[in-house]
Formats: C-alpha cells, sequence, structure tokens
C-alpha cells in the first residue's frame, strides 16, 4: 500500500492550502479496501489495549477533536474507531449551538469545563474551533474579534499540554460533491432523515466561505504542541484507517504502563 500516513501531520502551516489535498486519496485503489479494513481492525485491537492501559495509569488525558464540513463522517468516525474500545475512561461531547448559560459565559468556558481528566479520552464532536468558523462565516461577531480568537485558542491549547493533555487534531476533508451524496442519502432513506436539517442547504451555499476559513484556521492554528492532520475522507475506510493509525501512534509514543502493584499475588488464596 503507497500511503505515506505521515504527510497528513500540517507540520508547515504557512505553506497549507486545503486544494493541495485530494479528498478521494487516489494513491488508494478500491482493490486495497478489503486489506485496509484487516488493518483498520488491528488497529482497534491495539486501540482497546491502550485505552485500558491508559486508565489504568490514570496519568495521561488526551483531547481528540474532529472538525468538518456537515457529513463529513464525525459521528461514523468516532463509531468505527472507537469499536470495542470500553466506553468507561472515554467520552464524546458534541458541541452545539451555545445555550443562554454557555453564552453568559466567554466562549471557552463550555469548552475548558469538558477537557479531559487524568486517564481519559474526551472526543469532541466539534469544539471551540466553531467560534473561528461559523462566527466568521456567519458574521455572528465582528472581524476583529473572530481574528482576536487564534491566538486566544492557541494559548488555550498550549495551558493544557503543558498541563499534561495530549491535543489530537483532526480536520475531516470531504469534497462539495460528497456531501451533496450523503446530504441527499438522508433524505432518500427514512431512517436517516432524522440526520437531516434543512439549515445544512443554507450552510452548503456558504462551501467556498468555510472551505476559506479552514484553511485560515489550520494555518493559524497548526501549531508545535497541537498540530492539525487533514484526513481525506470522501471513502469512509480510508478516513477511519488514517484517523485510527495516528491516534495509536500518538497513544503508543507516550509509553503507557500498566501501574505497578505492591502486594505479592501468589500470597493470596481463594477457596
Amino acid at each position: 500500500m503507497n500511503l505515506d500516513l505521515e504527510r497528513y501531520k500540517i507540520s508547515h502551516p504557512a505553506s497549507f492550502k486545503i486544494a493541495d489535498f485530494d479528498p478521494d486519496e487516489r494513491s488508494v485503489e478500491k482493490s486495497q479496501k478489503s486489506n485496509i479494513k484487516d488493518l483498520m481492525k488491528s488497529l482497534n485491537d491495539e486501540l482497546e489495549i491502550l485505552q485500558e492501559k491508559l486508565y489504568a495509569e490514570s496519568k495521561h488525558k488526551i483531547l481528540i477533536i474532529l472538525q468538518g464540513m456537515d457529513a463529513s463522517g464525525k459521528d461514523g468516525t468516532v463509531r468505527h474507531v472507537f469499536e470495542g474500545v470500553n466506553p468507561q475512561g472515554v467520552d464524546v461531547v458534541s458541541f452545539k449551538s451555545p445555550s443562554k448559560l454557555e453564552l453568559a459565559h466567554d466562549y471557552l468556558w463550555r469548552i475548558h469545563h469538558n477537557v479531559p481528566a487524568v486517564g481519559q479520552i474526551v472526543i469532541f464532536n466539534r469544539s471551540h474551533y466553531e467560534d473561528v468558523l461559523i462566527a466568521r462565516v456567519k458574521q455572528l461577531v465582528p472581524e476583529s474579534v473572530w481574528q482576536n480568537r487564534f491566538d486566544h485558542i492557541n494559548n488555550f491549547e498550549k495551558m493544557l499540554v503543558d498541563e499534561g493533555v495530549t491535543i489530537l487534531k483532526f480536520f475531516l476533508h470531504i469534497s462539495k460533491e460528497e456531501q451533496k451524496i450523503r446530504l441527499m442519502e438522508r433524505l432518500d432513506d427514512e431512517e436517516k432523515h432524522w440526520k437531516f436539517n434543512p439549515d445544512d442547504i443554507k450552510e452548503r451555499s456558504r462551501w467556498n466561505d468555510y472551505m476559506a476559513a479552514y484553511q485560515d484556521m489550520i494555518q493559524k492554528t497548526s501549531t508545535a504542541w497541537a498540530p492539525w492532520t487533514i484526513i481525506p475522507a470522501n471513502r469512509k475506510w480510508i478516513r477511519n484507517y488514517i484517523v485510527a493509525h495516528h491516534i495509536v501512534k500518538f497513544l503508543k509514543d507516550l509509553k503507557i504502563q500498566l501501574p505497578m502493584i505492591d502486594f505479592p499475588p501468589e500470597t493470596y488464596q481463594f477457596e
């Protein structure tokens, strides 16, 4: 399989351009789908073991951020990547429109409240980045406000990292054509009607504005302590594999160890 998995990590954000990344990832042939699904199963097994060790060691904190256009597959990524993982110690937080209580505070207040504790993996389905995406595209705040937020976010994430949080940020990159297919599927299938939001059509009309906002976001917030990884998401099996690969690699790099026991287990007998 000719797939350079490390190239998706945005190490040189100043030169990043969304147009340089193929959401189909044509270097991977469809004939390789079965092989990648087998590799995905192995990654699921590794992730299950690593998560258990992470929870038992109770030392590291993992924050996974998923951003992407409507229908880019944030829910599906969580479901497939974390398949079989013990839900104890893993939380998914979905950020919708802020409540009255949340609006009464600064925009990072509801985010900070949900960051992981030791031994936890927390997955953000959307995040504080909505405040430099939707807020910008819909002109909910002046440009001077959302421009300042890039520095706020970088400083906030640096503080989290300094406090022991590992931050993994994934932009799920789909094409406008693939989004159309997925939105139409929600209308054609009764069991998917609940997923469809009429506002999705209005948001789709702002596609170019969103792409400009995402490019700016990645250029200004892919930092040494919390880099972005762009995920080709048109084909779900490739999307899931690349996300799982990066999460497993990051967890392995932490050198997680099961805690040492302070008693001789051979001395205990059960009748």
